[in-house]
């Protein structure tokens, strides 16, 4: 199943997708829903960041061939920071080229929605706090990451983390293909089996410290191949099983 968050007619709400259409849900998709028999058509509408998370969990250094490429080793334990709620855009905002960065790139990413406010996550259930998954850009100052030991303003600058087009369900994560597109150019290209850590180790690793809630967001780790954005370009991520999303990069005016 595919849940979408859109806007129409100023108005915002959850839908399933059915074919080219939004059926439409009575309440939200973290508890029983019904879909409501009112449908919308796709292309009439706009589609929103799937979730507002109030925090995106995000773990870094989590496919080896990426830390190498970096100059990195693959840490001993999960590598994780936090990007904030202001950070999150959805399928075609615009990410705004930070004034204070030289060099941002591209981080396509799966991203992990969670269902359920959870803590203490054993291993056997951690399918069961799920709601399902959807892609993500965890777009990054580099130059600014490189020279300041915290990677807040790096990783946490407005609209540093799209998320979309949608969430899907009925997903098993463990081997999907991830490929990030720059100008319809391949740059990254990658499959879940290569994580150091598995979406199973991450939750248990997270929720040993903190509790999530419904709607937060685990980002996974990249594969390697990012690279640099310019003002102008279409950066597209694509998950097999997902989907596509497509952001433009223009400078902040």
């Amino acid at each position: 199943m595919r849940i979408a968050r859109f806007s129409i007619d100023g108005n915002v709400g959850f839908g399933v997708l059915d074919g080219d259409e939004i059926d439409v849900i009575k309440g939200h998709p973290f508890a029983e829903f019904e879909r409501s028999g009112h449908k919308v058509p796709l292309d009439k509408v706009r589609l929103l960041p799937p979730v507002l998370p109030n925090k995106v969990v995000a773990v870094g250094r989590n496919y080896a061939a990426h830390a190498r490429e970096l100059g990195n080793e693959v840490p001993d334990v999960p590598v994780t920071f936090f990007k904030p709620s202001t950070s999150v855009i959805g399928p075609g905002d615009p990410v705004l080229y930070p004034s204070f960065s030289q060099e941002v790139h591209h981080e396509a990413e799966l991203a992990v929605v969670i269902g359920r406010m959870c803590r203490e996550v054993p291993r056997e259930r951690v399918k069961d706090v799920i709601l399902g998954y959807t892609c993500a850009n965890d777009i990054t100052a580099r130059d600014v990451q490189q020279r300041e030991s915290q990677w807040a303003r790096a990783k946490g600058f407005d609209t540093s983390c799209p998320l979309g087009p949608w969430v899907e369900t009925e997903l098993d994560p463990g081997d999907l293909t991830i490929m990030c597109t720059v100008n319809g150019e391949q740059r990254q290209l990658g499959r879940t089996s290569e994580m150091v850590r598995s979406v199973e180790d991450l939750i248990v690793h997270i929720t040993e410290a903190m509790t999530l809630l419904p709607g937060d967001v685990v980002l996974t780790g990249t594969p390697a191949g990012v690279g640099p954005l310019q003002d102008g370009d279409e950066v597209a991520v694509h998950i097999e099983g997902i989907g596509t999303l497509t952001n433009k990069v223009i400078k902040r005016g």
